[in-house]
């Protein structure tokens, strides 16, 4: 009997180091790169994926990631950039593109300073590009072995390309939320909250909630939720509310 569908394709690969602190979604925040903590001078990870089905439905699916965290005594400096695209019946139903830089400077063991720049292109979601500059303060709340709170807010700029024509530059308001939880020595709990508004006109919260397990030494797997909220879409793309569910399996080099 002829099957409804069949995958014909399934690959998930990634190399890089696997880092005891879990990454965050690049929305929410950059890998985690407190100085203070760093193990190593370096620390990297590269993700791809890619999924194939044909049969009565043709679909198919690829992503792929990667950032890289340079530190320095009190510094430290990140890299990111990801990719998603997909299609059904061959025609593409999203594609979205991510890249950006981080800086952070540790004042103390608590306080710090942060700068970060971002490029995205969703335009599925209405844009052709988003480019997003934030600065501003951070404190490490929580820094035990079991829990780890951090928190950061300061100003920042954006400037909207719209996919159907357009454009527009707004000052912003920028806020986060970082919080781990060690459950098991393999076991990690994840939730990251960020906000961008631009007094109250246009406002985008950004959250993640995960939960990251250690394989054994050189595998991990992580399964995380990602939420995006916008009060004021494009027109484009009227939803408020975009989510999506990812897993991930990463290999330690």
């Amino acid at each position: 009997m002829k099957p409804i569908s069949r995958i014909s394709a399934v690959l998930l690969l990634s190399a890089g180091a696997f880092c005891h602190q879990a990454f965050a979604d690049n929305t929410v925040f950059t890998s985690m790169d407190d100085p203070a903590t760093a193990k190593k001078p370096f620390e990297g990870s590269a993700a791809a994926g890619y999924l194939a089905q044909t049969g009565n439905t043709t679909s198919s699916s690829l992503t792929a990631q990667a950032s890289m965290t340079w530190y320095k005594s009190s510094w430290a400096y990140s890299l990111w950039g990801n990719a998603a695209n997909t299609s059904s019946n061959d025609e593409r139903s999203s594609e979205t593109y991510n890249l950006g830089g981080r800086s952070r400077y540790n004042l103390n063991s608590n306080d710090y300073l942060f700068g970060q720049a971002s490029w995205l292109s969703d335009r599925y979601n209405g844009y052709s590009s988003r480019d997003t500059l934030t600065a501003g303060y951070g404190r490490q709340i929580l820094s035990g072995p079991v829990h780890s709170l951090r928190a950061e807010f300061g100003p920042g700029v954006r400037y909207d390309d719209f996919h159907e024509g357009g454009h527009q530059t707004k000052a912003l308001a920028y806020g986060a939320l970082s919080y781990q939880w060690q459950l098991t020595d393999t076991t990690k709990f994840i939730q990251g909250v960020s906000v961008l508004s631009s007094l109250g006109d246009d406002t985008t919260v950004n959250s993640e909630t995960g939960l990251q397990v250690a394989i054994n030494q050189n595998f991990s797997l992580k399964l995380a939720y990602d939420v995006t909220w916008n009060n004021n879409p494009p027109e484009s793309a009227p939803d408020h509310t975009d989510t999506k569910t990812t897993v991930m399996l990463s290999y330690a080099m």
